[in-house]
């Protein structure tokens, strides 16, 4: 009987470990947006210096992001986009 039980006992330990793991593996993978990445401190050295040719778009583009709250990595993509456009 006692073998019974064993084989009962570690026949459920297996099944309750299996279904976690399958649920586990069937969420779906998330990505990160672009917009969330850390910038590293070379390219935002390297953006700065690009941007410092044109002292008076770079004036209006922060006057921009002022007004409109952006902080962090937000607001050097905003910079970003809005010294390329022509």
């Amino acid at each position: 009987m006692s073998r019974i039980s064993a084989c009962l006992v570690a026949a459920l330990l297996v099944a309750g470990t299996v279904a976690p793991v399958a649920a586990q593996t069937a969420a779906p993978a998330t990505t990160a947006k672009p917009s969330k990445l850390k910038l590293t401190a070379e390219k935002l050295k390297d953006m700065k210096a690009k941007w410092s040719t044109n002292k008076t778009k770079l004036k209006a583009c922060r006057k921009d992001v002022k007004s409109k709250g952006l902080t962090g990595d937000d607001r050097w993509f905003y910079i970003e986009d809005c010294m390329s456009k022509g």
